[in-house]
């Protein structure tokens, strides 16, 4: 038997993986669609660089060619604007933030944040990152040898804890209650997507009504962050240099002009919720993955051993923690915070990876399918933190990994969030071994981020 053989007959199976062998039976074949992420993407996306559909909603295209992305993402950008759908949908969720605008108003945005995550503003947040982490070890240690929680919750609140320190400082304490009644008591009503919020008519229809308990869901939170933009804006040399104080005196490179009171609101909506849940959904499954895996994680903790013998990380530390880093990466791979990436609409004729675009198709980009493409990794099922070494990365296309999407509109956090996972994944695994829960059900949902349907129940085993 070969070594690749028997790696394969150790590793458990992982939700979310293909069958070994296809569905033969009827029965099988509806069981394996139920399951699919996505059930109206036929199995050969996995395989096929291109996959076309067409119904009576309109032509669609998925592409999983890295070349063919790189295309719709960059070199023709302007020929591929995102649907009118998706910017509704993100409008309504997060108001006018980068995620909801395009064009001008978004390039301003962009331009006037960018200072903001720039690599000497990411370094000054890692006291908070590893100040929560230190809180959530001492929290754990209360729980108890073997205590059962629900990690997806756990890494919610700890992020959100982490933001609300980065973002408000001072203020972080109040503004987690806020935040958390506004979006996360809401999100599971306003987040959730539906075929019929396609439907012409009916889609305006269900919109307004989103919009309209999205209004009532935020008020509160809304009139916290209007407090504290008019305190900073009052006195901003009485506050600490938090990220709330630097999007209030951030000024345009261009024009000069700064964001309004209201812009601000959006941005600071927009950033806690793409930065705080989808770090969460990929801590979450990063455990899971390494509860299935003992030796990569046995690995893990040699690392943390040798780099951190026993302190918390910092952020001199993040570039000795190589194999940590790699355990994200692929955590990323197989999981993808945001597995349905983008959806744009053809402006013109064109051609992709050999395929015909006709003008008005929709082009779809999937990290889930690209992730897991048979074309672009090697055994694409297993976890494998080593694909992410230089040796085995050299020559791998730029958009055949997609975490933070691609092109100009790549996410403006990316490493912010990457330092973010890294020293807390080093901060806890030094001190927990978490295991998956005998009874765990584990499953997978689709709802802006990718979640595990029925939590991720994990019992707690201390190290030391």
């Amino acid at each position: 038997m070969t070594a690749m053989a028997l790696d394969a007959r150790r590793s458990p199976p992982l939700v979310g993986a293909r069958p070994s062998t296809p569905p033969r039976t009827w029965r099988e074949r509806r069981r394996a669609r139920r399951e699919r992420l996505f059930p109206t993407v036929p199995e050969r996306a996995f395989h096929e660089p291109v996959v076309q559909s067409r119904s009576i909603l309109g032509n669609w295209i998925l592409v999983n060619d890295p070349a063919g992305i790189k295309r719709v993402l960059v070199d023709k950008v302007a020929s591929y604007p995102r649907t009118e759908l998706e910017r509704r949908f993100f409008t309504a969720l997060f108001g006018e933030g980068l995620l909801g605008i395009d064009g001008e108003l978004w390039r301003r945005h962009r331009r006037v944040m960018a200072p903001s995550f720039d690599p000497r503003s990411v370094a000054a947040y890692a006291p908070a990152i590893t100040a929560s982490a230190a809180e959530a070890i001492e929290r754990w240690r209360g729980l108890g040898e073997g205590a059962r929680i629900d990690m997806t919750e756990e890494m919610t609140w700890l992020t959100l804890q982490i933001i609300c320190r980065t973002m408000f400082s001072a203020d972080a304490e109040s503004m987690v209650g806020h935040f958390g009644r506004g979006l996360h008591d809401n999100l599971d009503d306003i987040g959730e997507f539906s075929l019929l919020d396609i439907v012409p008519g009916l889609a305006q229809v269900r919109m307004r009504a989103r919009r309209q308990r999205i209004a009532a869901a935020f008020a509160p939170l809304d009139e916290a962050i209007a407090r504290l933009v008019a305190e900073r804006e009052k006195a901003p040399d009485a506050f600490p240099a938090d990220l709330l104080g630097r999007l209030v005196a951030a000024k345009d490179a261009e024009g000069g002009g700064r964001l309004t009171p209201k812009e601000v609101r959006d941005e600071v909506v927009t950033i806690f919720s793409a930065g705080h849940e989808t770090t969460a959904m990929t801590m979450g499954w990063t455990w899971y993955l390494l509860s299935r895996h003992p030796a990569e994680e046995a690995r893990l903790h040699n690392e943390l051993a040798e780099v951190l013998g026993g302190r918390l990380p910092s952020q001199e530390d993040l570039p000795r923690l190589i194999y940590a880093r790699r355990v994200i990466e692929e955590a990323m791979r197989l999981y993808p915070a945001a597995p349905g990436l983008s959806a744009r609409t053809a402006l013109e004729d064109d051609e992709i990876a050999g395929a015909s675009v006709r003008k008005g198709a929709t082009v779809g980009i999937l990290p889930w399918y690209v992730h897991r493409h048979a074309l672009l990794w090697d055994d694409p099922e297993r976890f494998d933190p080593d694909r992410f070494s230089p040796e085995r990365s050299a020559g791998r296309h730029r958009f055949a990994y997609l975490p933070f999407g691609g092109g100009p509109r790549v996410c403006i956090g990316q490493v912010l969030a990457m330092n973010e996972a890294v020293l807390l994944l080093a901060a806890l695994a030094q001190r927990f071994a978490p295991r998956l829960a005998a009874d765990a059900r584990i499953a997978l949902r689709h709802n802006v981020t990718l979640q595990p349907r029925y939590g991720m129940p994990m019992t707690l085993h201390g190290r030391g």
